[in-house]
């Protein structure tokens, strides 16, 4: 494992499925490597109505876990009666304090793009009815979200973020002028040339409006991708420490103003 952050400093995972299967048999221990790693918070994402009711129950179990409910837009075509009315209802449970995961998707067919967009405005509305920041997903999918959010951002302010960004530098600048923060996971620790230009967009972005995730158990970062089968929130350390080298700030600096970020976006100071 890389080092831990200095112990005066600890950082907050902006987004994590600890719910899912693969930390059946070790959810606890993943916490505990996270705490041990400096982690001082990891915000879960529900991507069903049963995995939105799953992060809640974890937030209630375990102090440093705060949870975000909605219907990921790979699953909406699975999405029963009666699941988006169960998503709204856990908006008023203890330490939910995000909509999402939430977004576009064109890399999947999993599907169809329109009921996508249905459950895309869905969640915007309902964020900016709730006051509560949305959690973004976007893959190959630029043209279509950015639309939706402008007519978002017509009727008023929009809270949140765009998760695990992987967008073009244009993408990045019109969500920020929107108000909306951007967060990198793993593959921005990536070292081909291939993720160049993620690379370059991500030392670019506003400190005060920059994040970072696990997307556990995905996108596992540099150098253990390759070598383990499942991400976890104590190797954020990895994407910390490669994203402060391409910003030409300290590690434990970076992991100040994100962690702030995070809780000045979940508001989580009070």
């Amino acid at each position: 494992m890389a080092k831990r952050f200095d112990k005066a400093q600890t950082v907050f995972d902006t987004h994590a499925h600890l719910d899912q299967s693969e930390f059946d048999a070790d959810r606890g221990q993943v916490l505990d490597r996270a705490r041990a790693a400096g982690v001082e918070g990891v915000l879960c994402l529900g991507t069903t109505a049963d995995s939105s009711e799953a992060v809640v129950a974890l937030a209630q179990q375990h102090a440093e876990v705060y949870a975000g409910v909605g219907i990921q837009p790979n699953c909406v075509a699975q999405a029963a009666e009666g699941d988006w009315l169960r998503v709204v209802q856990l908006l008023d449970r203890p330490k939910v304090v995000a909509l999402g995961e939430t977004g576009l998707d064109r890399y999947w067919d999993y599907a169809p793009m329109a009921l996508q967009q249905e459950y895309l405005d869905r969640h915007l509305r309902l964020a900016q009815q709730r006051g509560l920041p949305v959690v973004i997903h976007c893959r190959e999918a630029e043209a279509d979200l950015l639309p939706m959010l402008r007519e978002a951002a017509a009727r008023g302010p929009i809270q949140g973020l765009l998760h695990a960004f992987s967008g073009s530098a244009d993408l990045a600048a019109e969500c920020l002028a929107m108000g909306l923060y951007v967060s990198f996971a793993g593959n921005v620790s990536y070292t081909n040339k291939k993720f160049a230009d993620l690379r370059a967009v991500a030392a670019s972005i506003p400190a005060d409006r920059l994040l970072l995730e696990t997307d556990s158990p995905y996108l596992i970062p540099h150098p253990l991708r390759g070598r383990e089968k499942r991400n976890e929130p104590a190797w954020i350390v990895h994407t910390a420490q490669a994203l402060a080298e391409q910003r030409h700030v300290t590690l434990d600096a970076l992991a100040g103003q994100t962690t702030a970020n995070a809780r000045r976006l979940f508001r989580l100071d009070g």
